[in-house]
């Protein structure tokens, strides 16, 4: 008797139950969408510029912020990620990124980023405490308010002598709860961030 036909077929079904198996396990998973970290140009400032070259380090951060979630606070000492959306990049590399380039715009510095080969004049170091968005209290049917919180100092290459250090906290309200409402207010709030920090570093060295 030929048994080849059956156990063919036995095969066949042992592949497609398979198969079946796999797609069970293994659920078609929507790709997460990419978000950019929003930036207007800072106004370039009047008078000579400082003749410093500024690096600007990527901020330290710990593990749950140095990722490239969305993170929200939706109550008290609790943190999530928006399901479904990321950054274009882990968080600390967006906003060294955009410190870098509100520099730039400014004027009256020559920014560099850490991965640049020229040497600098100065060095900003940092700590990101908080970026992510937060219910006011009170308000939790309501928009959520981006918060960035950032430990900075500058520090004299020369012989590496903290120079300056400062902690800035910035907030902006969402105009909405949607992802897209808050990564635009991360973006403003990002701009805020920035020109404070332009600020106090050129106020900072211009007194070297």
């Amino acid at each position: 008797m030929n048994r080849r036909p059956s156990v063919l077929r036995s095969l066949a079904l042992l592949t497609l139950a398979g198969m079946l198996a796999a797609c069970t396990l293994l659920p078609e998973h929507e790709p997460d969408s990419l978000h950019l970290l929003p930036a207007a140009s800072l106004a370039r400032v009047d008078g000579p510029p400082l003749g410093a070259r500024l690096r600007v380090e990527t901020p330290q951060a710990s593990a749950l912020l140095s990722g490239a979630r969305i993170l929200v606070m939706p109550e008290p000492n609790r943190l999530q990620a928006y399901a479904g959306a990321r950054w274009s990049d882990r968080t600390p590399l967006l906003l060294r990124d955009r410190l870098v380039e509100g520099l730039r715009d400014r004027g009256r510095l020559s920014a560099q980023d850490d991965n640049s080969p020229l040497g600098a004049d100065v060095t900003l170091v940092s700590d990101l405490r908080a970026f992510h968005s937060v219910y006011p209290r009170g308000q939790e049917q309501g928009s959520p308010m981006a918060v960035i919180r950032l430990d900075a100092s500058l520090v004299d290459e020369s012989d590496r002598r903290l120079l300056a250090e400062r902690r800035f906290e910035v907030r902006e309200l969402s105009e909405g709860t949607g992802v897209t409402q808050v990564v635009e207010a991360f973006g403003r709030a990002a701009d805020d961030l920035t020109l404070a920090i332009a600020e106090w570093s050129e106020e900072v060295l211009q007194g070297r």
